[in-house]
């Protein structure tokens, strides 16, 4: 009974439960199978959080991914991101300074701002993301992957 499936309660807006209802009647599948299909894309988006090997600059990629949500909707705090970030890492060179960790935080026009004093235009300025994952790729030789 490895497998055995656990009912949970999750509490969501009204707009975000009839959007999943939408979903489910739009691919004649369960609510619960598009529920189960979004965690299961979140760990795969996710997944080098689920590694303990994982620490450093080597989750700063995977953490622009979702830049966005980090804030707004589990309202992390640079502190407590920087503790995800840093705790566990025993190797010097993957120590990432606060002042990367604020920029996973900052609103797009304050980021596009502090990356144009930090590092070079990229070929295209108005993707900030893809920005700054070049920006951390150059600063702590991270290999971006291809898209």
């Amino acid at each position: 009974m490895k497998d055995a499936k656990q009912m949970i309660s999750v509490r969501i807006v009204e707009s975000d439960r009839k959007a999943v209802q939408a979903l489910a009647v739009r691919l004649f599948v369960r609510e619960s199978d598009i529920y189960r299909f979004a965690i299961n894309h979140l760990f795969s988006r996710l997944d080098c959080l689920l590694s303990s090997s994982y620490a450093g600059s080597d989750l700063l990629l995977a953490l622009v991914e979702i830049r966005n949500e980090l804030h707004h909707t589990l309202g992390l705090k640079k502190n407590t991101l920087e503790k995800i970030i840093n705790t566990g890492n025993n190797q010097p060179e993957k120590y990432v300074a606060m002042s990367d960790i604020e920029l996973l935080l900052m609103p797009p026009h304050l980021l596009k701002q502090k990356l144009i004093t930090l590092y070079a235009l990229p070929k295209d300025k108005n993707n900030i993301d893809l920005w700054l994952k070049e920006y951390f790729s150059a600063k702590y030789n991270l290999v971006t992957p291809k898209d």
